[in-house]
């Protein structure tokens, strides 16, 4: 099964953020936020939540002009956040995680990928599957 929504870029995504990548329903972004891969995201609460509840890991693929990038994580049942999508290479848990013990965090994608998205409001197809 897997799930698949849309995001886009903006000039102020850094990505350099150690631990954590987010992905936000957000239009508007500043440089405070350097976790942040993808603002304007389209994506559905209840059918990421549908899609977690009965599966130990999950891949979040992220696609931008021809490269992608892979993010496995074990799921956070208790995902809640209708705005914000977060993964965390830690344990840490809150209503935007979306997942822990990923194996990438913001600073860790392809450097190429990020400079699209930062050309401003390149699209971004991102896919969610259960593994």
């Amino acid at each position: 099964m897997k799930y698949i929504f849309t995001a886009h870029g903006h000039p102020n995504i850094l990505a350099t953020h150690r631990t954590t990548l987010e992905i936000t329903k957000d239009s508007e972004l500043t440089t405070r936020g350097n976790c942040v891969v993808a603002v304007a995201a389209d994506f559905s609460l209840e059918r990421i939540r549908e899609l977690i509840q009965n599966c130990d890991r999950i891949k979040l693929t992220i696609t931008v002009a021809g490269m992608k990038d892979e993010i496995t994580a074990a799921p956070n049942r208790s995902y809640s956040s209708d705005t914000e999508l977060v993964l965390r290479k830690g344990d840490f848990l809150s209503d935007r995680t979306l997942g822990t013990r990923a194996g990438k965090a913001a600073a860790d994608l392809k450097r190429g990928m990020i400079d699209a998205l930062k050309s401003g409001n390149m699209a971004a197809t991102i896919t969610i599957d259960v593994l």
